[in-house]
Parts: structure tokens; sequence; C-alpha cells
């Protein structure tokens, strides 16, 4: 599956599909088809979201998966619920693999909660373990703008809203840090450059 021509992009909390359009844009540039997965990441269930991924790719071509913060654990539920899943690789931008702090924060209030919807309980969690069989690679941002630095309050390298140390889960086949915030991942010409590596050969090109 590592010769996989096509690509899913899964946008993060409060995002539309729109958000992974350039990114989209830059596979399809490098020769990949993309497709944008939407959902309801506020008030609708990760469980849901993640078994109408699952349906999508089951019986479907090798497909290589690339999600932004939340749509990166998305992706890897999926993985780890159906392991038989035709995924060959994956690329989280910026997600918060170890849990996010902020989203702990943000949970210890109700009004503050409502932020995080449904998908409070994935984000705080994080990924409990790395899919078998399947390579992972990260890009995460250290360019500290965000409103979630406000929160968090973080003491150490972040993107504004994810700190770097909780990008970092044991078993990734390749971890890259580049200069952007958060959202500014969408947008880096540098991230869509080292994913489009990462899917090709497992590894980013630095």
């Amino acid at each position: 599956m590592a010769a996989a021509r096509r690509a899913l992009l899964l946008h993060g909390l409060w995002m539309p599909p729109l958000a992974m359009r350039r990114f989209a844009a830059r596979l399809r540039t490098a020769g990949f088809t993309t497709g944008i997965i939407g959902y309801r990441s506020i008030f609708g269930s990760t469980d849901a979201a993640v078994d109408a991924l699952r349906a999508r790719l089951r019986g479907g071509e090798p497909t290589h998966l690339v999600g932004h913060s939340l749509g990166g654990l998305m992706a890897l539920q999926a993985l780890q619920a159906e392991p038989a899943l035709p995924v060959a690789r994956v690329v989280c931008l910026g997600t918060p693999l170890c849990g996010s702090g902020a989203a702990r924060v943000l949970s210890r209030r109700a009004l503050t909660a409502l932020y995080l919807g449904r998908s409070a309980a994935l984000l705080r969690q994080g990924c409990v373990a790395l899919p078998e069989g399947v390579e992972v690679g990260m890009v995460a941002g250290s360019r500290p703008r965000g409103l979630g630095a406000l929160v968090a309050r973080f003491d150490e390298p972040h993107d504004g809203t994810v700190a770097v140390a909780e990008t970092r889960l044991p078993g990734l086949a390749d971890h890259v840090v580049i200069d952007a915030s958060h959202s500014g991942l969408l947008v880096s010409a540098e991230a869509a450059r080292l994913a489009i590596g990462f899917l090709r050969d497992g590894r980013f090109a630095r």
C-alpha cells in the first residue's frame, strides 16, 4: 500500500472542510488524488464520525490519511477500530497524540467545556497507542500564536494550541517541528512539502 496515490484529509476542531482545501491542492499538484472528510466536530459524535470514515475506506483502494489536530486523532481511532482498512500512511498536523493540556483545562468548567463539545473526551485522552502496520508521521508547529496558549499557559515549545511534547508518541515513523502556528500548519508550504515526502517515502525530507 506504500504506493498509494490517494489521500483523504480530515479537518480539526471548529474547522469546516474548506479549511483543508489549500493543503489538498498542494497534494494534487504533487500527483495525489484527494478528498476531504467533513464531520461535526462540536455537536456531532466522534464515534459516528470515525464510523463514517471507516465506511468510506472499507473495501476501497489503498489510501493515505492527513489529519489536522482532532482530525489526526479521528484517523488513528478508525485504524485502531478496524486494522484491516486499506490505509498506507498517516500524516498528523499538530495532533495532540498524548492528549491536549488545553482541552483538559477547558473541561474543568461547564461553560468553557462547551468549546470542545462532544470531542472533549478524545482530545483529553489523545491516542492510547498507534495502530500497527501503518506508518504515522507528525508535523508539529512551534510558533506560539493561538488562544490555547492563554488557557494552557505552556512552559515549553508549542504552536499556540498544542505543545510539541503532546505531539510525540512512541512508535511514530517520523516527527518534525516547523515554524508554524496550529492553524498555520494548514497553509504552510513547508508542512505540505513534508507531508508529500512522507506519503511517498515514509520519512520526512529534511
